[in-house]
């Protein structure tokens, strides 16, 4: 790869770097006026040969819930490669440099292929439900909906009222990436191209009894008829709603729309709590999949920036092929009032790689997963049991978004 140059791009470069990931990822590029504006061409990483751009990554500047807190977390998106450079190493060569220079303790990302980042410590930190509803079939509990509790809001009472309900969920789940204002309008941005011939976004919003947005779903639809009649689909895009009530009432429209067969949802928690909500779960068509994927990219800070279930004192000898300040042995003390990891010269009570601490970080996978397959070794009889509990978290962590 001598003839390959690395180094971060130019304010002037966006279309130049879109155009590279476009091509890799086979879609078409069009006019991103905001997407713009959210160029960070300092965490954009190019490679080129001669005057040509041929690879490119991104580091997006977001925040993350972790269990016990929010976190800065580099959102790592627009991996790709030219066809006409594969197999060169100019990914790995990106994505190394990239993981040894981000400033956050972690970095996560959306894969679309897995078995690219698993080389480079990536793990899969938190796992997705989607869901396809039948409708005439789920049976949402009975009861009515009263009136005032639901309404829809415009774009621009959207921008207002919605970071507040996210930062909120942020506190209930890890795995919830914050927005900026400009990132929302971005979110919330509808252009008729992009809806996959559905409607409009809708945006409803539940209110509690002071009047106050508690909670809201993004959706759209799509008439579709068939042999018998109306089937429409209802497609929901987003929905977060940090209390019961909220949660309830916002579901419990979104499953009785009128003229509707079926309704698709691509982000809930492994343990969303919608199963609780109908009275046929097996009308619920449910996959489970990876969704976010978490590197620990400085294993000191990383494990003083979360807090922990249980108290743990545990010395974790940590290896790390490609970020050489992760490999050594650490002990890391927590109580309910303060946590501390410091490099330490004691003896191993756990042997692991970052990529199991990866894993285990958001909370949602427990380290004993990886002990029966020898990528986590016990020295000292406890102390699995002692880490798992401590890494482990109420609720499972989620991802609302592909970023």
């Amino acid at each position: 790869m001598t003839d390959i140059e690395m180094r971060a791009a130019q304010a002037s470069e966006y279309d130049a770097v879109q155009a590279v990931f476009g091509a890799a990822m086979m879609f078409e590029v069009t006019p991103d006026d905001l997407g713009r504006q959210l160029f960070e061409p300092e965490r954009a990483l190019v490679a080129t040969d001669g005057d040509e751009i041929i690879g490119t990554t991104r580091a997006l500047t977001r925040d993350l819930s972790v269990p016990g807190g929010v976190v800065p977390a580099a959102h790592v998106t627009g991996v790709g490669v030219k066809s006409t450079h594969r197999r060169r190493g100019v990914m790995s060569g990106l994505i190394g440099q990239q993981l040894r220079e981000v400033p956050e303790a972690i970095a996560v990302l959306w894969a679309s292929e897995p078995a690219i980042y698993g080389r480079f410590g990536y793990a899969a930190a938190a796992w997705g439900t989607s869901y396809e509803v039948d409708l005439h079939r789920v049976g949402p509990p009975s009861g009515p909906i009263r009136p005032g509790e639901l309404g829809e809001l415009t774009k621009d009472e959207a921008l207002k009222e919605l970071p507040r309900i996210l930062g909120e969920m942020q506190q209930l789940r890890a795995g919830v990436s914050d927005r900026s204002e400009l990132r929302w309008q971005k979110h919330l941005e509808d252009k008729p191209d992009d809806r996959g011939g559905r409607t409009a976004l809708r945006i409803v919003a539940h209110r509690d009894e002071t009047g106050t947005v508690d909670g809201y779903a993004l959706w759209r639809g799509k008439m579709v008829w068939s042999a018998t009649g109306p089937a429409y689909e209802v497609n929901v895009e987003e929905l977060v709603a940090p209390t019961p009530t909220a949660y309830r009432v916002l579901w419990q429209h979104l499953l009785t729309m009128d003229l509707s067969a079926k309704l698709g949802y691509g982000y809930g928690a492994v343990d969303e709590p919608l199963l609780q909500l109908v009275s046929t779960p097996t009308a619920l068509d449910r996959r489970v999949s990876e969704s976010l994927w978490l590197r620990i990219t400085d294993v000191q800070r990383a494990l003083q920036e979360r807090q922990y279930a249980v108290p743990v004192d545990v010395v974790l000898e940590v290896t790390d092929d490609l970020i050489e300040k992760n490999a050594g042995r650490f002990r890391l003390t927590a109580s309910d009032s303060a946590v501390t990891c410091e490099p330490t010269d004691s003896p191993a009570d756990l042997t692991l790689s970052t990529t199991e601490l990866s894993a285990a970080y958001l909370g949602g996978r427990p380290l004993a997963e990886f002990a029966t397959t020898g990528r986590v070794a016990e020295h000292t009889p406890g102390t699995l049991n002692q880490a798992t509990a401590a890494f482990r978290w109420p609720l499972a962590p989620v991802s609302l978004e592909v970023f």
